[in-house]
């Protein structure tokens, strides 16, 4: 049986995910992005992917950037996923209104998130019409103990829920 995009899409919807959001500063300023697409790759050395679609206003300034913070984000921080999902260019000096700190590597990281990683793109691999961004990490630290915000069958949902 041969899948089109949109029978491919509602199959791996099927496949429960966590939900973070991606944040980076350039010169064009402090941009973030919902990722579903974050994979632990390796332990040693510590790397860790993500996948960004090519037409994305983000995708131009995380190879600029060359590093990104990674939040992940907490049941309570539905609405900032929704936020973030939707396209918007980069701000100056704030991420949309919502609560952030700067890293120690200076990437912008969303405030009450679940734990943050700190990265630094070591490749950027083609992959139809997202690029796969390989990185080392390079700090991580725990926030918020709370439950997970989950991915599902196209929308949010909780644990045992």
């Amino acid at each position: 049986m041969s899948l089109d995009a949109k029978e491919f899409r509602r199959l791996i919807g099927n496949f429960a995910t966590g939900v973070t959001v991606v944040t980076t500063s350039s010169g064009d300023g402090m941009h973030g992005f919902t990722v579903n697409s974050l994979t632990s790759v390796s332990l040693d050395p510590l790397l860790l992917l993500i996948c960004v679609d090519k037409c994305a206003k983000a995708h131009a300034q995380l190879q600029e950037a060359g590093a990104f913070g990674v939040s992940i984000l907490s049941a309570k921080q539905e609405a900032i996923s929704s936020l973030f999902a939707q396209r918007g260019d980069p701000s100056e000096d704030d991420l949309r209104g919502v609560r952030f700190r700067t890293g120690r590597s200076g990437v912008p990281l969303i405030e009450g998130a679940l734990a943050w990683f700190e990265c630094a793109v070591k490749d950027v691999l083609e992959g139809g019409d997202h690029s796969i961004f390989v990185a080392h990490v390079r700090a991580g630290s725990l926030g918020d103990e709370s439950e997970p915000l989950l991915y599902f069958r196209g929308g949010y949902c909780r644990i045992g829920g």
